[in-house]
């Protein structure tokens, strides 16, 4: 769903104006980067937790009045500071309306918000399955459907081609994935997925997704089956367990994020799709969460207590499963433009840059070098915002491969926001 926000006409006061939010109204963290509709120049806000389904697009001088929505700026400072920037006068009307259509909304903190999610916890945690929230949103919600758009993918142009012979001998040991949405980076996926398919005969696939909300530990577990369009997927509880088990800190404490995170539920869908019921297919779903700490502190992800504890965990779990497991590591790669805090937008040259920075930090992926990778990424702070390096590290290091293959590289730009999502499919065995 969308929505929309102006200082004009077309801008619907709700039905009642909530006053306890009048004099420091707060805005909660959500997605906000620049883009164009019908020849205007628009601010587009999301909510990452997806409590609320709607996408608000608010023009500049709307989004200059929400952005000192901040819990310090009380409605006089917003008349000053608005005064000051346009010249205009900002009644304080006008910022009741705009207060009251937020948190009809639920992008601001309070009560309304409150309850919502707590409506949206309670319901996720009294569930046994964790449901296909984008379905019918980011792919189509009809099996029929959904198996036509999944098919295009493999025999399009930019395609892999169709699925062939297994190998007599599983030897993939996992792969790396895109996680961006289906309509840029379908044939990508099936890249990587044509290998699972052909080259992989495992009793689960552990899928080591990125959490795009933040979180209170490095990583997060989940028992809830997945649920797809396609059919069910069951999660390995004894594997969950045991990982469990072996680390000292809570695994669940931010399973609520599993809920909104869609990078498991895209490779479930294409896991459902090749391998259709009746046949099982048991997953252990991870969230790995920022890898910051280690960047700031210049030092290897490793060396961070609760990551190498989960690591360890990891890695004395899976290990007498041999073969019989595939790593699925669900990320993207770099994120650069004006949508994503860029001064500037992209060019053509600096696609062509990006390409090559890019290729030579996956040529350490490719050699299963898991500390080569995060030295390509730390040595420039990570200026390209690669959103899956905890994935991918958490997977090279915990993985029994011996060498990657690149399969796949592509690039989506975004024209209106002058902005680019890089990613790339590999293989490993």
């Amino acid at each position: 769903m969308t929505g929309a926000l102006s200082l004009g006409v077309c801008f619907a006061p709700p039905a009642q104006v909530f006053i306890r939010y009048m004099d420091y109204p707060k805005l909660r963290p959500v997605n906000i980067f620049p883009v164009q509709m019908s020849g205007q120049n628009l601010i587009c806000l999301q909510d990452p937790l997806n409590i609320s389904e709607k996408s608000l697009f608010i023009p500049p001088s709307l989004y200059f009045i929400v952005s000192h929505f901040d819990g310090q700026h009380s409605a006089l400072d917003i008349q000053t500071e608005y005064m000051r920037k346009f010249g205009e006068l900002l009644f304080s009307e006008k910022i009741q309306e705009i207060i009251g259509q937020l948190e009809e909304s639920l992008f601001l903190e309070g009560d309304r918000f409150g309850e919502a999610m707590k409506r949206k916890e309670e319901a996720f945690r009294n569930s046994s399955v964790r449901e296909a929230l984008f379905a019918g949103k980011s792919y189509e919600g009809d099996p029929e459907q959904l198996h036509v758009q999944m098919e295009t993918y493999f025999q399009g142009p930019k395609g892999p081609g169709l699925v062939g012979l297994k190998a007599e001998e599983g030897t993939l040991r996992g792969v790396v994935a895109p996680h961006i949405d289906f309509q840029r980076g379908g044939p990508c996926y099936a890249y990587s997925h044509r290998d699972i398919a052909e080259k992989s005969e495992p009793q689960c696939f552990v899928i080591l997704g990125t959490a795009h909300a933040p979180m209170q530990h490095p990583f997060c577990l989940t028992r809830k089956n997945f649920l797809t369009p396609l059919g069910l997927l069951e999660t390995d509880k004894e594997v969950v367990d045991a990982i469990q088990s072996k680390c000292p800190y809570d695994l669940f404490r931010d399973e609520w994020i599993h809920r909104g995170e869609h990078s498991i539920e895209f490779q479930c869908v294409f896991l459902r799709f090749l391998i259709p019921l009746p046949t099982p297919i048991r997953i252990v779903p991870i969230l790995a969460g920022s890898f910051h700490e280690a960047i700031e502190r210049e030092t290897s992800p490793k060396e961070i207590e609760p990551v190498r504890q989960f690591m360890e965990a990891m890695r004395e779990t899976l290990a007498p499963y041999g073969k019989k497991v595939c790593f699925i590591a669900s990320a993207d790669l770099a994120h650069l433009g004006l949508q994503f805090g860029d001064p500037k937008g992209i060019g053509e040259y600096d696609l062509r840059v990006l390409a090559e920075e890019d290729r030579e930090m996956l040529g350490y992926v490719e050699r299963v070098d898991a500390e080569g990778f995060f030295e390509s990424i730390n040595k420039d702070r990570d200026r390209r915002r690669i959103c899956g390096l905890p994935a991918i590290y958490t997977m090279l290091q915990t993985m029994n491969a011996e060498e990657g293959t690149l399969l796949k590289y592509d690039q989506a730009f975004t024209p209106e926001t002058q902005s680019v999502v890089s990613f790339a499919s590999l293989a490993f065995y």
